[in-house]
């Protein structure tokens, strides 16, 4: 009988599966509201890293708060694919060897490179992954 599947992934496959990203999706409150932006990321140390410019990303990481932190990737025909979510306490990085370390490990910025010079680490606290795809039979 045909159907999907879903799979349940662990902590380690989700951390493996991380990197093969290279666009993401950081969610903060803003005014109360949610606000989901994509950003490059990386890893480093365990940690997801992304480059900003002052405003909003920048302000809701300051302020030591929780965010949730998406990557994903499927198939073109939508038949397969999997989803990460991390959340944990987002923070600037502010020691300026640690953030030479991270802008380069990050590589280039979207159309902003000479502003994009402050760096946000995620500490992952919680990890959770779904893969998916359709069976035929």
């Amino acid at each position: 009988m045909p159907g999907t599947l879903v799979e349940v992934l662990s902590r380690d496959q989700c951390l493996s599966l991380l990197p093969q990203a290279s666009v993401g999706r950081v969610g903060i409150t803003v005014g109360a509201l949610p606000v989901i932006l994509p950003v490059n990321f990386a890893m480093l140390n365990g940690s997801v890293i992304f480059r900003t410019v002052p405003g909003t990303k920048l302000s809701a990481a300051t302020a030591d708060n929780v965010v949730a932190f998406e990557v994903d990737s499927y198939t073109e025909d939508g038949s397969s694919g999997w989803s990460v979510l991390v959340q944990g306490v987002a923070s600037e990085v502010k020691d300026a060897t640690a953030r030479a370390s991270a802008l380069a490990t990050l590589g280039a910025p979207w159309g902003v490179a000479e502003t994009a010079n402050r760096v946000v680490m995620i500490e992952v606290q919680m990890i959770s992954g779904r893969r998916f795809g359709f069976s035929r039979s």
